[in-house]
């Protein structure tokens, strides 16, 4: 069953020569119970998506069209006292960086309490007990005493599980995770992602969205992957099917540049060049100028367009054009 439909999303950034398009045309959808990998080059527009779907944009920015359905409602369409009912209840987020995802200022126990308090109306002693309960959920050790601790007394995966607890608290519907083992050890990063899937997918029936650059991320927890390349999705699909046998050339150069035991004797591969930036995207696929398999058609508008060349995958390169 569909939990969120995003169709044609549109999201600028206002700069001194205007409006420009830091995510263009994105769609994908997310079902229940299944984890989507998000997955490109740092200034590809993820996190913006992310941002995009909690409505927490910069003041200099804003969605420009599309839509993002979450079982059938439009979010971009309701009003701003609508969405913060949705933040922290139906929609769970884990930010990117564990060392500053949480107010300095306040207690661990606090901050869960605040969040189970606000949505769910619990008295302050329940909301205590529960904060408890989730504390231990994730595994965090002494939990009782954690309560108690400010943010910059506990290590970075502890702060990272304590986000999970936040974000998991009012069990919600969809989780987006943005890097959510950025600045964290190979062991804390498994723990982590283990409990996202254990914890809130496979046992609670959300759905989540899983941002990340790493590849390896993807092949243990996603079901589902999406490559996005400046602004734009250029293919979709099982996260096997797109492993196994990539079809866009940068999903190409994507597996082709990751770590493996080629790398550790210095045979390493790079993708040439860079993104694009947002104020001077090609009118054609924003690719081409890094890849070795572009032609002429490749310049033009019609290699944008969405081709469907197998059950379940989706690829925007004219290459795959039926």
């Amino acid at each position: 069953m569909t939990l969120l439909a995003v169709k044609d999303l549109r999201t600028e950034f206002r700069t001194d020569g205007g409006w420009h398009a830091a995510v263009n045309g994105v769609s994908f959808t997310l079902e229940k119970g299944e984890i989507l990998g998000l997955v490109g080059e740092s200034g590809c527009g993820k996190s913006t998506v992310a941002s995009s779907l909690m409505r927490l944009l910069p003041g200099n920015a804003r969605i420009g069209g599309g839509s993002v359905r979450l079982d059938g409602a439009d979010l971009t369409a309701l009003p701003e006292a609508e969405m913060r009912k949705l933040r922290g209840r139906r929609m769970g987020m884990i930010f990117q960086n564990p060392m500053t995802a949480l107010d300095p200022a306040f207690r661990i126990g606090g901050q869960i309490e605040e969040t189970l308090r606000a949505h769910l109306k619990l008295d302050r002693a329940t909301a205590r007990a529960q904060a408890l309960s989730l504390l231990q959920a994730v595994g965090i050790a002494a939990a009782e005493e954690r309560l108690r601790a400010y943010p910059h007394e506990l290590s970075g995966g502890m702060r990272q599980r304590v986000a999970l607890a936040i974000a998991m608290s009012c069990n919600p519907d969809l989780l987006i995770a943005d890097e959510p083992t950025t600045a964290l050890d190979v062991t804390i990063q498994a723990q982590i992602l283990h409990l996202i899937r254990s914890l809130l997918v496979k046992d609670r029936g959300a759905g989540a969205l899983l941002i990340t650059h790493d590849l390896g991320v993807v092949a243990r927890v996603c079901d589902r992957v999406a490559i996005m390349y400046a602004g734009e999705i250029v293919e979709t699909g099982p996260v096997a099917a797109i492993l196994g046998a990539p079809l866009h050339p940068y999903t190409q150069a994507l597996l082709r540049a990751a770590p493996s035991d080629r790398a550790a004797r210095g045979q390493l591969p790079t993708i040439p060049g860079r993104v694009p930036p947002l104020t001077d995207r090609p009118a054609g696929c924003a690719f081409r100028e890094r890849c070795g398999q572009a032609v002429a058609v490749c310049a033009t508008p019609e290699a944008r367009a969405r081709h469907l060349p197998m059950p379940g995958r989706e690829v925007t390169c004219v290459r795959h054009a039926a």
